[in-house]
Formats: structure tokens, sequence, C-alpha cells
């Protein structure tokens, strides 16, 4: 993440972003969840709304923002993409945390938390 300039403020997470923010950091590596079942584990939002705050999290290593998917095993998306380098590397992380694939881009339903 870029830094911000010195007479910008830091950015603050809303009160929803931090909920989907402690959420993610509680999925071990080797597991994964999806944007859906945070979206209820949190009771707030949607699938959408959970991966649009994943979007706009900071890059920090404690939200391990790679380990929610889509609800159907494919990656989705990663920093904003929806392919390319980002989302090859959110596979990279993925696989390098044990989680195991069935196809091109499918994560193993055995993966799910």
């Amino acid at each position: 993440m870029k830094a911000k300039p010195r007479n910008e403020p830091a950015w603050q997470a809303t009160d929803f972003q931090r909920a989907v923010y402690e959420a993610v950091r509680l999925i071990p590596a080797g597991k994964v969840s999806s944007y859906a079942c945070i979206a209820t584990w949190i009771r707030r939002g949607s699938a959408r709304t959970v991966g649009t705050a994943l979007r706009n999290a900071p890059d920090d290593p404690g939200i391990p923002c790679h380990r929610v998917i889509c609800s159907d095993g494919r990656i989705g998306g990663f920093g904003g993409e929806m392919a390319g380098p980002l989302v090859a590397r959110k596979e990279r992380l993925l696989r390098s945390e044990g989680v195991t694939f069935v196809a091109k881009g499918k994560v193993d339903p055995a993966a799910f938390m």
C-alpha cells in the first residue's frame, strides 16, 4: 500500500471493515472461508461488501485476505484484481499454506473451515 502524504490523515477502518478483518484473522493457515461465510459469521453485510472491505484492507500480513475465496471454491479476486499476477500470488500463498486444488483456480472443498 502506498504511504499517505504527510498532510493526509491516516486511513481509518470502518466498524464493518474491522469486523471483517477480525474474522479473517481467525482463519488458520491451510484453511479458507468464503466471502459469504464471513458476512454470515459477522452477521453484517454481504459477500460483495466483504470483498470490498478486503480489497480496501491495508497491506498487513496479520490480515490474511488470501484465505477468503468464492463459495463455489473459485479463488476470486485479490488486491482489487480478478485475474493476473495478484490472483496468481493468491493461489501461490494458499498452496504454500497447504491448501489443495481440485482444478485450475478451484480449491478443494476440504480446505473450507
